[in-house]
């Protein structure tokens, strides 16, 4: 660190966010669960609808491959038909799925497929789930356009374009000495990440040290980092180095930096400025050499407006970001996540044959059903809720000859909307009583008209939906992928307490000053232990 004092004056002003890359992007197809669990992730690119061309899927061709792999092979289950699902180009860059009459049954969801089926481009940019014969469960989505490369490997199952990107960003950064920050959800990946860094750095040989400065107490946090002499406080009985020392000639992994206190704040802009830290009760600075890396769920530039947090250390952090995504943004990465947690547990239980398929026309080990509620669930605990619920599942199946779904967790997958909205095929019109809105896609509403929707009934979800003449679901869906709006759960915890008294603890009033539902609010309401009127 004292070589470039951990961060140099050209790393004053933050490098930009890597950017959003304007590719053409082609309908695929990634396989989320298999009878062949193994065959998890892997993936046909629709790339001939580009070019006004049909592609068939039958039993027996074409060939599904990992990405970046030269071999793949058909889906040859026994169960799908030779007559071949055909999927062809659509109005306006969309799909269209035509099913021939005997051929292999496919629901899109929960709903059966007869006939055809179009899916706009909004519909496949959100995903479809398609479930073959009750035993595969396909991923309808786009990817980009360009030849995909080997993705494996840095520790980070997956192989979604988000995750390729973050591999991208640790390939770009690490061999370099500028400090980074992580941004991500929580249980999103971001010390897997901050990992992956360290181990194909040049410090790879000295050591990692994590520090969560969420559970650091305020009162000794600065000891912990920096380290304290002999008698700084009550208690210290000897010297003690700190974290930033412990991590000399290696990389220190500071999670949760929106958490820091404020005089941790400026102790840490000036061991980055500098190179040098001041412990607790010293007179004199100790030179350290510390690759800095951080992480943070928290919006920072939020916080520095609301001066929780200093502008001059978000600038010093931010050497280079790296934006992990959440996981509902990379559900093709499911069933591989799901295979490679399941594969670790029956490792630990000496019960991997449970992955070997003897019988080709048995019932899958993971049967569709359970993968397209793994599919369609929201995940708001990303891949840390995933790796646990995975855990549950396999051991609680442990007697069963397919996995199985204990009641508890049935209701923590249905405990909130689902976040896949299936698109409806178009269908004879019912008759509604005078005045109710027709049933609509989701992709016909716009923004906009959500907006207005939700400001007229007081976001009344139900209200809102009926006003739409969509299903609640759908609409929770729609608020999830607006640009303008935000969700219940992005709200910072001062920020809902501050107009919880603001509102003195009238929850309609909170609902209309933040516009977010008021069932996600109350939730959160309730979870930080406030009392509404």
């Amino acid at each position: 660190m004292q070589e470039q004092k951990l961060a140099d004056a050209s790393t004053v002003v933050p490098s930009p966010r890597p950017r959003e890359r304007t590719q053409r992007v082609v309908p695929a197809l990634t396989v989320i669960s298999h009878p062949d669990l193994q065959r998890a992730g892997e993936r046909l690119v629709l790339a001939a609808l580009a070019t006004q061309e049909s592609v068939a899927v039958s039993r027996t061709a074409p060939e599904f491959k990992f990405p970046g792999a030269l071999q793949g092979m058909a889906l040859a289950d026994p169960f799908l038909s030779r007559k071949p699902l055909v999927f062809e180009p659509g109005p306006d860059g969309g799909v269209r799925l035509r099913v021939e009459e005997g051929g292999t049954s496919v629901r899109v969801g929960e709903s059966p497929l007869v006939g055809a089926q179009e899916f706009t481009p909004k519909a496949l940019a959100e995903g479809v789930p398609l479930v073959l014969a009750d035993r595969i469960v396909l991923w309808l989505h786009q990817v980009p356009d360009d030849t995909p490369t080997a993705t494996e490997g840095l520790g980070m199952v997956g192989y979604s374009t988000g995750v390729r990107r973050v591999r991208e960003g640790i390939s770009q950064v690490a061999d370099l000495k500028v400090p980074v920050l992580i941004r991500g959800e929580t249980g999103s990946g971001k010390e897997l990440v901050a990992q992956a860094i360290h181990r194909i750095s040049p410090r790879k040989a000295g050591p990692f040290v994590s520090v969560n400065l969420g559970a650091l107490s305020k009162e000794l946090a600065a000891a912990e980092l920096f380290g304290a002499r002999k008698g700084a406080y009550t208690g210290s009985v000897q010297d003690r180095d700190g974290y930033f020392r412990a991590a000399h000639g290696g990389t220190l992994f500071l999670d949760e930096v929106g958490e820091a206190p404020p005089e941790v704040q400026a102790l840490l802009l000036r061991v980055l400025e500098t190179g040098e830290v001041y412990p607790v009760g010293g007179h004199s600075s100790v030179a350290v050499d510390v690759r800095l890396i951080a992480a943070t769920d928290a919006d920072l530039e939020e916080r520095i407006r609301d001066e929780l947090f200093k502008a001059p250390l978000l600038h010093r952090l931010a050497g280079y970001e790296i934006r992990v995504p959440p996981l509902r943004e990379r559900r093709e990465d499911i069933g591989v996540l799901f295979h490679h947690f399941a594969r670790q547990e029956l490792e630990a239980l000496g019960e991997t044959h449970r992955l070997e398929v003897k019988d080709a026309r048995a019932e899958p080990w993971l049967p569709a059903a359970v993968a397209l509620q793994l599919l369609r669930y929201s995940w708001p605990g990303n891949i840390r809720q995933l790796r646990n619920l995975s855990r549950q599942i396999v051991i609680g199946s442990r007697s069963q000859p397919v996995l199985q779904l204990s009641p508890h967790i049935e209701q923590e997958l249905n405990s909130t909307p689902p976040a896949v909205s299936e698109p409806v095929p178009e269908r004879r019109t019912r008759q509604k009583p005078e005045g109710a809105s027709s049933r609509r896609r989701p992709s016909e509403v716009s923004d906009e008209e959500m907006r207005e929707a939700l400001s007229a009934t007081g976001w009344d979800m139900k209200a809102a939906a009926e006003r739409l003449g969509i299903t609640r679901p759908s609409l929770y869906m729609l608020i999830d992928k607006s640009p303008s709006l935000r969700t219940a759960v992005e709200l910072s915890p001062e920020e809902i307490t501050r107009c919880f008294h603001e509102c003195n603890g009238d929850l309609d009033a909170m609902v209309q000053r933040l516009q977010v539902s008021k069932r996600g609010l109350q939730r959160r309401v309730k979870d930080l232990g406030l009392v509404t009127s």
